[in-house]
């Protein structure tokens, strides 16, 4: 995808080297928005095969107000596994259990995914339960019934609760916007921070599958995904990666289907998603910096 490449290119060229929490290192450049038009294909990257099926039940995992990686673990999406594991190595109970071991307990023991499992209060509870309000049916409400609000928003940076997240919300919060004619739906997702190489290309295509599902259950055509950042980086171990992408020529982007039947933004599952002709270049691997 031609946008997301400029984005890495642009801080490639223009960025600067910056220590970070990680201990790792980046390359980064602070603000930037790029602009993806649904109406020409899936964002979804051919440079490079992105694991959607992990990205789709992530954001049903989402929708669901969940915050125990156990729903993900039972299908064996690893997109959270990292930061229990690390908070669990360093407890006195920890037994030099390997990240496979670990997280074969989080499946077999309930007990044990209740206390190890759970990340705090991040997006899920946000979403469904910011301070008592369900933001996302408060969104699908106003959006069906004041099409024409600029209050279309979902917050996930919640100050108060902050420090009791695993990992603070990297996508802070996304707005909605009806065109004047009644039929197209666009989202701006502000993200505070972006991991270009292993975040941003998930981030895309999580938010565009959010576009066109809520969409559907409102009404509407899926237009514009806006996506607007802060600290743009890229980790000083994915070089390389990124440079190897950037060698290789973009394919035509996959469609997108969903099952015209769902009529409820909860309802969906990875049953009522399919991507359609999608022939990415292969998987290029890169280390989470925790």
């Amino acid at each position: 995808m031609k946008q997301y490449l400029d984005l890495c290119r642009w801080v490639l060229e223009n960025g600067e080297v910056r220590k970070d929490r990680t201990g790792t290192g980046t390359i980064s450049k602070f603000g930037y928005q790029m602009r993806v038009n649904l109406e020409e294909g899936f964002p979804l990257l051919t440079t490079k095969k992105v694991f959607y099926r992990g990205i789709f039940e992530e954001l049903f995992w989402f929708l669901k107000g969940e915050t125990n990686i156990r729903p993900l673990a039972l299908k064996n999406v690893k997109i959270w596994n990292d930061w229990p594991y690390a908070k669990y190595k360093k407890s006195s109970e920890f037994k030099g259990e390997t990240m496979e071991e670990f997280i074969q307990k989080i499946c077999d023991d309930e007990a044990f995914a209740d206390k190890w499992g759970d990340l705090g209060p991040v997006y899920g509870k946000q979403w469904r339960n910011f301070g008592g309000v369900d933001q996302i049916e408060q969104l699908i409400t106003n959006l069906k019934n004041d099409p024409f609000s600029r209050r279309h928003l979902v917050v996930a940076f919640n100050p108060g609760e902050v420090d009791k997240m695993a990992l603070p919300p990297c996508h802070a919060f996304f707005q909605f916007y009806v065109s004047a004619d009644g039929k197209k739906l666009s989202c701006q997702l502000y993200q505070r921070s972006a991991d270009l190489f292993l975040g941003v290309p998930f981030n895309i295509a999580s938010y565009s599958l959010l576009l066109a599902m809520v969409a559907q259950v409102c009404g509407y055509e899926p237009y514009e995904f806006v996506h607007t950042f802060g600290d743009a980086h890229i980790y000083l171990d994915h070089i390389e990666q990124v440079k190897e992408q950037l060698s290789r020529e973009p394919k035509p982007l996959p469609k997108l289907w969903l099952n015209p039947e769902i009529k409820s933004i909860y309802d969906f599952t990875i049953d009522d998603v399919k991507v359609l002709d999608y022939d990415p270049w292969p998987a290029i691997k890169g280390k989470v910096s925790v």
